[in-house]
């Protein structure tokens, strides 16, 4: 999945239709999940999280501005918070499979278009900034709405938008766009009930470090600014607290940028500073949500200490994770309500997904009266297996008695394994939606010529998608293979017949995959599409039959 999160904060925290309004519009654009809504009463200001695919969730941001701009009147607007316009920040958040770039360059996209068709003027902030002095949100927003002038003057003519004032421009006022990494706040629990201890052990680690002091004065550098020893850790703030509910003391972490300073190297710092200052970390927790990555990333730096196998299941690594930071240290942890791919998962109904049906389900659905899932899905579901099994007999050969010194050779063969496994497992559902378009397509109105002629072109386009899907399903199984023909060369010699058995599986799925290439091109008119594919699924087909026909000879052996 290619997931961002956009966190808008709005200038009304007091009006509960207008907030429902506004957030509605988010969930108008299809497969953006409205994930929270936050007001705040004093602050007049209300956080909006949602997420989902980049280009859908743009789509969501901009509907939420302009709904927010027509609502909203900035000439009246009071509220403790600093703001300057109707939809007063617009960040972007990389979540999965998005580089906090490319959310840069959504938010500029973003920012042109509110400009173009709202007439909104604004900046751009963070990653997505133009110049320095723009990069922080404190300095665009300088003089918040009582400034709105500024936008008249050369120093601080928008990024977007008119830079003259209008009626509309101040009821709207300014918003700023930006792109950032995700935040995550993080407590990490102590033995001890001492704020002072905790809050020594966080200016150990922050980025911001202490305070120098001399007889309990600050002590002042050429500059008249007090002089600072740094923390061990960048893109972290901190302090230390006592919790009553919880009755210890904890650190409290906010880890601004998790690519600098990821959770689980947070929380070994922690664990090293309080063990020099004679106190012990007991476990951690998390404040709202967190990316996936940053919970596989962990499992797979305790794994290395541990010197195990890093090619196992992602519902095992999680596991690890959670044991590792002891994060269910102080409550259950249920990685569904807080990994934020889950939550997204869980909206879109990730449970109708073939995959996440039991063997027996599958089977019968299978089975029954229903076209789909067809061949396609079970060539890729084989495939699926065979990889499986490859990973498998990697991963028994790394925990071989006498073989403890190849373990990094063979997890590297089970983490391919595993790849491959997951790849597949998505082409599963895949074959079973590329069928499902055309048969929508065949469905399209064809009373006039406009009609006959978008229906064709719909049939045409669903129907290279359903070719290029078990195509891709043929590729992977052909490249899953080498992790079997590697296992039957080198791994546990006890595991052998398993290797075999995977690659048989994938020799099946390339055969059948590319059964549903060749019916499929039948109906696509374009031939300079399916010649070449139809010419490359031939090639994949030869090369499975050879690396079968070689194993079978070595297993034979």
């Amino acid at each position: 999945m290619r997931i961002i999160e956009c966190v808008p904060n709005i200038s009304e925290g007091r009006d509960k239709a207008k907030i429902q309004a506004i957030a509605a519009e988010v969930e108008t654009v299809e497969g953006v999940m409205l994930l929270d809504v936050d007001p705040g009463a004093s602050t007049n200001r209300t956080v909006i999280t949602f997420a989902g695919e980049p280009e859908q969730v743009v789509e969501a941001a901009f509907r939420l501005i302009k709904k927010a701009a027509q609502l909203i009147d900035m000439r009246t607007h009071k509220g403790e918070h600093p703001r300057q316009g109707a939809t007063d920040v617009c960040p972007l958040v990389p979540i999965a499979g998005v580089t906090v770039e490319e959310c840069a360059q959504y938010a500029r996209q973003l920012g042109e278009r509110v400009g173009k068709e709202l007439g909104i003027p604004g900046y751009f902030y963070e990653y997505a900034a133009k110049n320095e002095e723009r990069r922080n949100l404190a300095n665009c927003r300088k003089g918040e709405y009582e400034a709105l002038e500024k936008i008249t003057t050369a120093e601080w003519k928008p990024d977007f938008g008119p830079n003259i004032i209008n009626e509309d421009v101040r009821k709207s006022g300014i918003t700023t766009i930006g792109a950032r990494d995700f935040l995550v706040a993080y407590n990490v629990n102590l033995n001890t009930t001492s704020t002072r201890r905790a809050n020594a052990i966080a200016f150990d680690i922050r980025e911001a470090g202490r305070v120098v002091q001399e007889n309990g004065k600050p002590v002042l550098d050429a500059n008249g600014e007090p002089k600072r020893i740094p923390g061990t850790l960048k893109s972290v703030k901190g302090i230390g607290w006592f919790i009553e509910e919880y009755g210890i003391a904890q650190l409290s972490l906010n880890l601004t940028n998790i690519n600098i300073t990821p959770v689980h190297v947070a929380f070994e710092e922690a664990v090293k500073k309080a063990d020099e200052r004679g106190i012990r970390v007991t476990g951690s927790e998390l404040v709202g949500l967190i990316p996936k990555q940053s919970l596989l990333d962990a499992a797979d730096y305790f794994l290395k200490k541990q010197q195990r196998s890093l090619g196992i299941s992602e519902k095992e690594k999680i596991k690890i994770a959670v044991k590792s930071l002891g994060l269910d240290d102080l409550a259950p942890f249920n990685a569904e309500d807080k990994v934020i791919e889950y939550i997204i998962e869980k909206k879109m109904g990730g449970g109708k997904r073939l995959v996440d049906m039991t063997l027996r389900a599958f089977a019968d659905e299978t089975a029954s009266e229903s076209p789909a899932p067809g061949g396609g899905s079970i060539s890729a579901y084989v495939g699926a297996l065979g990889a499986s099994l490859g990973a498998m007999v990697a991963n028994l050969s790394s925990h071989k008695r006498g073989w403890d010194d190849r373990w990094e050779e063979f997890s590297e063969w089970a983490e391919k394994g595993v790849y491959y496994q997951q790849q597949l497992m998505a082409l599963v559902d895949e074959d079973t939606r590329a069928f499902n378009k055309i048969m929508e397509s065949f469905g399209l109105p064809k009373g006039t010529d406009e009609e006959k002629a978008i229906r064709s072109k719909a049939i045409e386009d669903a129907s290279k998608y359903a070719m290029e899907i078990p195509y891709r399903t043929a590729e992977l199984a052909l490249e899953s293979m080498q992790v079997m023909q590697r296992m039957v060369e080198i791994g546990n010699p006890n595991s052998i017949t398993d290797a075999g058995v995977g690659i048989l599986c994938a020799r099946a799925a390339v055969l059948g995959a590319v059964m549903n290439v060749r019916i499929n091109a039948g109906g696509i008119k374009d031939k300079s599409f399916t010649e070449p594919l139809l010419a490359k699924a031939t090639q994949l087909e030869q090369k499975a039959e050879k690396i079968e026909a070689d194993v079978r000879s070595k297993i034979g052996k």
